[in-house]
């Protein structure tokens, strides 16, 4: 029997400037095994997110993944262009981090009341690779709420942001400084990639970075442990 898997999330689901998690996650079942379906807008914040659960529930699936947060948690950072923000994604307040678990724990709710789906929430990816820098502990903190959101609601938590946080120890990358991508840069990682057919994992290469490309979009180390969280978490059992 196939296994019809909603991806929840933003620009990390959507793969479009990141390596496609999905993707990596499929190839690790036999063919026809699992169907994969993403739900998912480039620069999302949970309140995004939580417009897009009709989307969800009229179709339910066998299994959801949530992979929202980072967005809101660069909001955080000094230098991220909140009302730039606002404005292109409608957000009828200013992000904050109690905002944030209202939206999620929301969006949870509602999937669990209008769904049989075995549910799961990621943590974030490390942004950027200095895990003692202010963008590491943004999402580190963010991550921490997800993980409140997942006890409060009796659903999964899976330990993405532990396990980059290993990877990253392990590794020992060099202590790139993490900055802000603006939309020039988003934009160059296109034309690097599409034009100058530069894969992702090069890009990210030249720019000393181990998990991604542009300190917050994933490479293919990066994406492989997002595929391999949620398999362990949520998939491994179904089997």
């Amino acid at each position: 029997m196939t296994t019809r898997i909603a991806c929840l999330g933003d620009s990390l689901t959507r793969a479009q400037f990141s390596v496609d998690y999905l993707g990596l996650l499929g190839q690790r079942h036999p063919a026809g095994d699992v169907r994969l379906a993403r739900f998912c807008a480039n620069g999302d914040f949970a309140y995004n997110l939580l417009q897009r659960v009709d989307a969800v529930v009229t179709d339910p699936p066998d299994v959801i993944t949530v992979l929202i947060g980072t967005n809101d948690a660069r909001s955080s950072l000094a230098g991220y262009p909140v009302e730039q923000a606002m404005k292109r994604k409608q957000l009828p307040d200013r992000p904050s981090t109690g905002w944030f678990q209202q939206c999620l724990g929301t969006v949870v709710a509602r999937l669990r009341a209008e769904t049989d789906a075995t549910i799961g929430l990621l943590s974030l990816p490390v942004l950027g690779q200095q895990l003692d820098g202010a963008a590491a502990q943004a999402s580190r903190a963010y991550s921490r709420m997800i993980a409140e959101v997942a006890a409060t609601n009796g659903v999964a938590y899976l330990p993405l942001h532990e396990r980059q946080t290993e990877e990253l120890r392990r590794a020992d990358p060099p202590p790139t400084p993490y900055r802000e991508v603006t939309p020039a840069a988003a934009v160059g990682v296109l034309v690097q990639h599409a034009v100058l057919r530069r894969s992702l994992d090069t890009i990210s290469r030249r720019r000393g970075l181990l998990l991604t490309t542009d300190h917050i979009h994933q490479n293919s180390r990066g994406a492989t442990l997002i595929a391999e969280v949620i398999n362990a978490g949520l998939l491994t059992q179904r089997a």
